[in-house]
């Protein structure tokens, strides 16, 4: 990556797109297709990425690299020791290397340069808390099993590990799963995005320079209707772990159970923020805008609903129309903005469709609702809706773009109604000075992930996965490592077994 290093330092976009060969058993791996797919800056319309179109011969090519680094030994049968060492050389690397990770980043993504650079840290200790979780995983003894019984728990690496991560955040969360899976002592083949494959490729030769064994992990990029699926339903692989929207959610654990593979899901969120009439509402409104406005919405955890008392509502949106008519949308690698741009076409097309499908349903139109496509430059101003109806689209399906449906209600039970009242259950804020009504609240919402004055914030000790159609599993924390295992029973005769037929 040094040659990149300039470029990124400068800022400057690339005069030709930067190519990156798939990754598969410790050595680049160009493809039996040779089929290059480009990709365009989202945030400036010209290409900027290349990477290789796989084929589903490529991804057994993959596969057996990996089962065969998980069968002989070299990675599952080391110390936690060693392997932990390899993880804080990795997150070592990734510091030095930061600011061309973050950019290449921000080139794929159309993410603020600001915020790539902070999930880029952010991921490096993640992979430093998991090398110290490499070192603790532990079973458990019976010793209550009579004076001729010892009983052990076991837990050991499940094996070969599918890890398909989205277009959102593409070095962070593959970095919530990954060291993880390696701590545990899995080997892995990762397929990311087809849009941001490019710096998962360069966190796969960082593993290497780190120590990492050949064909521990791969990485195969290509189209997810034909490798992330082909790798789903592959036979030899134990575990799949899955971060995109629900309905693909649906399709690879269906695939899965080809041979009954272990499951690992985060999906869709349609995440409430609640604001009771006791809230500090400023600090409500700057942290509210900020969870619609965070990568431009495209979060699985953005807070896009607002449900807020009656008695507060109007003085409330007034405060976050205040602080969004301040936020800066624009060029992802001018630091000074706050807000890039939309991932892809698609996507922008489907966001400017529920703000046209808002205004059609009578929502009150607070601010924004602009956007801007000149050039293949795709941008979106935060939106806001009042008098959003619980029923509607706003307020029931995943937009995965900056628009806040704001919903009031009157009593507590309602807002626990609106709260639990859609199919996903990710995550919630809660807003309130009375600690009673917040553990209350925090008992009854339906969600993975609760914030209690605050939004979007936290570190890897604690879980994430979600709830109802928002997930299966938990990632991060120390469940994150017992995820990528399985518990083996054994029970030890002491002395000589008693006779069946004596």
């Amino acid at each position: 990556m040094r040659d990149l290093s300039e470029l990124a330092a400068s800022l400057r976009l690339p005069s030709e797109p930067v190519r990156t060969p798939m990754f598969i058993d410790g050595k680049d791996y160009a493809g039996a297709t040779g089929e290059w797919v480009s990709r365009k800056s989202p945030g400036h319309g010209v290409p900027v990425t290349a990477t290789s179109r796989a084929s589903t011969g490529d991804l057994d090519t993959a596969v057996a690299a990996a089962r065969r680094a998980f069968d002989d030994g070299r990675w599952s049968r080391l110390s936690g020791e060693q392997r932990a060492a390899v993880l804080l050389k990795t997150a070592s690397l990734i510091r030095e290397n930061a600011e061309t990770l973050a950019y290449l980043e921000t080139l794929e993504s159309g993410k603020p340069i600001g915020q790539s650079r902070g999930e880029v840290t952010a991921a490096a200790g993640i992979w430093e808390y998991a090398a110290g979780l490499a070192r603790v995983v532990h079973g458990d003894s019976h010793d209550t099993l009579g004076n001729d019984m010892f009983g052990l728990v076991v837990r050991q690496p499940v094996g070969v590990v599918g890890i398909i991560t989205p277009w959102n955040f593409p070095f962070f969360i593959l970095s919530e799963r990954l060291p993880f899976a390696l701590a545990a002592g899995c080997t892995v083949v990762v397929k990311p995005a087809e849009l941001t494959s490019t710096t998962t490729l360069k966190l796969a030769a960082l593993l290497t320079e780190a120590g990492l064994p050949d064909g521990v992990v791969n990485v195969v990029t290509g189209l997810g209707p034909v490798i992330g699926q082909a790798l789903a339903e592959h036979m030899d692989v134990d575990m799949i772990s899955f971060t995109g929207s629900t309905p693909v959610g649906r399709s690879v654990l269906t695939a899965a159970g080809c041979n009954m593979k272990k499951v690992g899901l985060e999906l869709g969120g349609k995440n409430p923020q609640m604001v009771f009439a006791d809230a500090d509402l400023d600090d409500a409104a700057d942290a509210i805008a900020f969870g619609i406005s965070f990568n431009a919405g495209q979060c699985c955890v953005s807070g896009s609903r607002l449900v807020v008392h009656r008695s507060v509502e109007e003085e409330l949106v007034e405060r976050v129309k205040a602080v969004l008519e301040k936020v800066k949308v624009g060029d992802p690698l001018d630091a000074s903005n706050h807000v890039g741009a939309i991932v892809e076409a698609r996507q922008f097309d489907k966001i400017r469709g529920y703000i046209d499908a808002g205004r059609r349903d009578g929502a009150q139109l607070v601010c924004g609702g602009t956007s801007s496509n000149e050039g293949d430059k795709l941008f979106i101003q935060p939106t806001v809706f009042r008098n959003v109806q619980p029923g509607s689209a706003l307020a029931q399906e995943e937009i995965f773009g900056p628009i806040l449906a704001v919903t009031p209600f009157d009593t507590f039970e309602q807002a626990i109604q609106l709260a639990n009242g859609v199919p996903f259950g990710l995550a919630a804020s809660i807003w309130t000075r009375d600690l009673q009504g917040a553990i209350k609240s925090f008992r009854e919402v339906q969600a993975g992930r609760i914030w209690v004055n605050c939004t979007i914030t936290g570190g890897p000790e604690m879980p994430i996965g979600g709830v109802k159609q928002s997930g299966i599993g938990r990632e991060t924390g120390r469940y994150g490592v017992e995820e990528y295992t399985e518990l083996k029973s054994v029970h030890i005769q002491l002395g000589n077994r008693p006779r069946w037929i004596a």
